[in-house]
C-alpha cells in the first residue's frame, strides 16, 4: 500500500493539468488564448482606441474640406481609320506618274495607330500652344514656360490604348467650365498643328502633289507670258500640220521623261540597283529618251535644244516654236499632276477628317477630387489600427513595469541613456 507522502499534492496536480506536453493540442489552445488576450487588452483600453480613431476621423474630415476641389472634363476622339488607297487602283489610268503616287504614300506600320496621335497630342508644340492661349503660366504661377507645361501635363491624361480604338483626353481643373474649355481647346490646338503635317497616306500624297502642282502652275504661267511676248515682238507665226504635231509630241515626251526621272530618283533612296521595278523604270526612261532623239530633240529633258528637226520650221519662227514648246511641256506636266492631285484628294476624303470629335467635353457636375468619403473611411480605419497598436504597446510597458526584473532592466536602460558621456 502506497504511503501518504507519495501521493501528489493539489498544486502538483494543477501543474500537471495546465502544463501540456510538447506536441500536444494544448499548443493550439495557447495561441487562441494569446489572441483572446490581445482582444481583452484592446477592450480594456477602448477609450484610447476610440479617442485615436476619432482624432483621425475628424482630421480627415477637416483636411478633405480644406483640399481644393478638382473637376475632370473628358473629350472623346475618333482617329482616322486606316483603309485601302484609291490611288493604287487608278494610277494606271492617270498617266505616267503612278510611281510617284506610290512613292509619296506608304503605311507607317505602327502596331497601334493611336500611338502616333497620342504622341502628337502630347507634343511640346501643342502643350506650349495651350499654355500661351489660356495663360497657364499665370494660373499655375510658373516662372518659366517649361514649368507651366509640366504642371499642365500633370493635370492632363491622353489615353488611346483602349479596346474601343478611341482617344480620350481628360483635363483636371478647379473650375468645371475651365476644365471643359481646356479639353475642347486641346483638340483645336492639335488641329492647328495637323494642318501643316501630312499624317495619313492620302494626306502625304495630297500635300506632295499640291506642292508640285503649284510649281507647275507657276511655270506654265511664265511660259504662256513668254509666248505672248514673243507673239507681240515677232508677230503671230502659227506652225501648222506636221510641225505643230512634232512640237506637241516632243513636249509630251519631255514631260514624261521628267516625271520618270523624278520617280527613279525617289526609288533609288530605298531600292537597290537590282530591283525589278527600278530596272523597269530605267528601261522605260531610256525608251522615252530614244523616242525624243528620233524627233530631233535633245536627250537632256531640261536642255534648251530645239525639239524638232531643223528645216521644218522657218528660221523666223524659231523663237516662237521654242516658246510654244515650253507651253506644251508645262501644260502636260500640269495636267498629269492635276489628275494625281484630284486622286489624292478623293483618297483623303474617303479616309474622313483627320480627327473627329465623338463626345465634346462638357462642364462636369461632380468633382473628381478629393474623394471625401474614401478619405474619411480610410483615415478612420487607419486610426483604429494605430489606436489598437498604442493600446498593446501601453499594456506591454505596463507589464514590464509590474515585473521587478524587467523594471530593473528598464531603469538600467534609462540610466545608460541619461548618463553623461566622459
Amino acid at each position: 500500500m502506497a504511503s501518504k507522502s507519495s501521493l501528489p499534492t493539489t498544486s502538483e496536480q494543477d501543474e500537471a493539468i495546465f502544463v501540456p506536453a510538447a506536441g500536444e493540442p494544448g499548443e493550439a489552445n495557447g495561441e487562441e488564448i494569446s489572441l483572446l488576450d490581445l482582444t481583452i487588452v484592446i477592450a480594456e483600453r477602448k477609450r484610447l482606441v476610440l479617442r485615436t480613431t476619432l482624432i483621425f476621423a475628424v482630421a480627415a474630415i477637416v483636411i478633405s474640406l480644406l483640399l481644393p476641389a478638382r473637376y475632370t472634363a473628358t473629350v472623346t476622339l475618333l482617329p482616322p481609320q486606316e483603309g485601302s488607297s484609291m490611288g493604287a487602283a487608278l494610277a494606271s489610268q492617270l498617266g505616267n506618274l503612278g510611281g510617284m503616287a506610290a512613292l509619296a504614300g506608304g503605311g507607317l506600320g505602327l502596331k497601334n495607330p493611336n500611338d502616333r496621335y497620342v504622341s502628337m497630342l502630347q507634343s511640346r508644340t501643342v502643350e506650349d500652344a495651350m499654355v500661351k492661349r489660356y495663360g497657364l503660366m499665370q494660373e499655375y504661377r510658373s516662372r518659366y514656360p517649361s514649368d507651366a507645361r509640366k504642371t499642365f501635363e500633370g493635370h492632363t491624361t491622353v489615353d488611346g490604348s483602349g479596346k474601343d480604338g478611341l482617344i480620350h483626353i481628360s483635363i483636371q481643373d478647379h473650375d468645371p467650365r475651365k476644365a471643359a474649355e481646356l479639353a475642347n481647346g486641346y483638340v483645336d490646338q492639335f488641329r492647328d498643328l495637323s494642318q501643316h503635317l501630312a499624317i495619313t497616306e492620302a494626306s502625304q500624297r495630297r500635300l506632295f502633289f499640291q506642292q508640285e502642282l503649284e510649281q507647275a502652275k507657276n511655270n506654265l504661267a511664265n511660259a504662256e507670258e513668254a509666248l505672248e511676248q514673243t507673239e507681240q515682238k515677232t508677230g503671230v507665226i502659227q506652225p501648222e500640220g506636221q510641225e505643230r504635231a512634232l512640237i506637241e509630241s516632243a513636249a509630251a515626251l519631255r514631260a514624261q521623261i521628267t516625271a520618270r526621272e523624278v520617280q527613279i530618283q525617289g526609288m533609288q533612296t530605298y531600292a537597290t540597283g537590282e530591283n525589278s521595278e527600278l530596272v523597269q523604270a530605267q528601261q522605260e526612261l531610256a525608251g522615252l529618251k530614244a523616242q525624243l532623239t528620233k524627233l530631233g530633240g535633245s536627250e537632256d529633258a531640261s536642255g534648251k535644244d530645239f525639239l524638232i528637226p531643223k528645216g521644218l520650221v522657218p528660221e523666223a519662227g524659231m523663237e516662237y516654236v521654242r516658246r510654244l514648246r515650253d507651253v506644251k511641256y508645262y501644260e502636260t506636266i500640269f495636267d498629269i499632276l492635276a489628275r494625281q492631285f484630284e486622286v489624292a484628294k478623293l483618297d483623303e476624303a474617303k479616309e474622313g477628317a483627320l480627327i473627329q470629335v465623338i463626345d465634346a467635353a462638357v462642364p462636369p457636375d461632380r468633382r473628381t477630387f478629393p474623394k471625401r468619403g474614401l478619405i474619411v473611411i480610410g483615415a478612420t480605419v487607419a486610426g483604429f489600427f494605430i489606436g489598437s497598436v498604442l493600446a498593446l504597446l501601453q499594456a506591454g510597458f505596463q507589464r514590464l513595469k509590474d515585473d521587478p526584473e524587467s523594471n530593473q532592466k528598464l531603469s538600467m536602460l534609462r540610466r545608460a541613456f541619461s548618463a553623461k558621456r566622459l
